[in-house]
């Protein structure tokens, strides 16, 4: 079995969000998703419109997702990768190189984001 797994906050879930997991999901048979807690997301400067609960389980009802488990920092991705035998780890172009040291412990694939839409879009949009 081939494990793969990605990180984020998939707030404002929209087609960009299912590509990343469907294709992520595509370099094996099973994708955890690390989601990005509430607190975690405040040290890294970000604010979710949707709970951590709520996007837990909205992720936990797509077919691509087979599990998800909190990401509460940065470093433990290692761990992560360790603990759940990760063989792929999968995030958006946007990222690119910033990961390369679990290269010592996976394969590392940064995949093109969908061109023209983002939560940061839509909220502008909105606020707009």
């Amino acid at each position: 079995m081939t494990n793969v797994i990605t990180y984020g906050t998939f707030d404002l879930l929209h087609k960009g969000h299912i590509r990343l997991l469907e294709r992520a999901a595509s370099f094996g048979d099973n994708l955890i998703v690390g989601l990005s807690s509430d607190e975690f997301n405040a040290v890294k400067g970000k604010k979710a419109y949707t709970s951590f609960d709520d996007r837990k389980y909205i992720l936990e009802s797509i077919k691509y997702v087979d599990k998800v488990i909190p990401e509460t920092n940065w470093d433990q991705k290692i761990e992560d990768v360790k603990k759940f035998n990760i063989d792929v780890f999968v995030m958006g172009d946007d990222w690119t190189g910033k990961f390369d040291f679990l290269k010592e412990y996976c394969k590392v694939v940064y995949l093109p984001r969908t061109t023209g839409i983002s939560t940061t879009k839509i909220k502008n949009d909105l606020h707009n």
